[in-house]
């Protein structure tokens, strides 16, 4: 699979495409469901996923929260479901939580737009980040955030796959 491409279609916005090897219907799952979320979302070595929690109705809420399983620092964000279409489309609110992390990543929450296309069995997924300036958007793509996506989607990859291997 390709790496993710990252982009900045204008000041406030990150466009972050990447294309999976199964089905829509599998990658929205990985996507909504808590449980398969926590297996791909804690790509980064020594890092764990202690809360994963999400209703994906609109407005329904998330929080998620990462630790640093060698030191006990945590961070992570929360927001609410704005937008559901199964299969294709989910926008939800984004907000930093630092916990004892600390930091910041700007002043509003940030807009995120996930949409998912299959085609002939490839999903292509799209996330759109839109933050409320142009300094929220360069500090946080300044802490390697879309490295980490791309270290998560790899992990992804992987899960994506197993499981098609289960089904079969």
């Amino acid at each position: 699979m390709k790496t993710a491409e990252v982009s900045t279609p204008s000041d406030q916005k990150v466009l972050i495409k990447r294309s999976f090897d199964a089905p829509v219907n599998l990658v929205w799952q990985a996507y909504t469901d808590p449980d398969l979320m926590r297996r791909w979302q804690t790509a980064m070595p020594g890092r764990s996923m202690p809360v994963c929690e999400m209703t994906t109705d609109v407005c329904g809420k998330y929080r998620w929260r990462w630790r640093d399983d060698a030191n006990g620092v945590e961070f992570g964000f929360t927001g609410e479901m704005l937008e559901i279409a199964p299969n294709a489309k989910i926008v939800h609110t984004q907000e930093y939580d630092p916990g004892t992390m600390g930091g910041s990543m700007g002043d509003g929450p940030s807009i995120i737009t996930v949409t998912f296309d299959e085609v002939e069995g490839i999903t292509n997924v799209a996330t759109s980040i839109k933050f409320a300036s142009k300094e929220d958007r360069d500090a946080a793509v300044s802490t390697g955030m879309t490295d980490g996506m791309e270290m998560s989607y790899k992990q992804l990859d992987s899960v994506l796959a197993t499981i098609t291997k289960e089904r079969d």
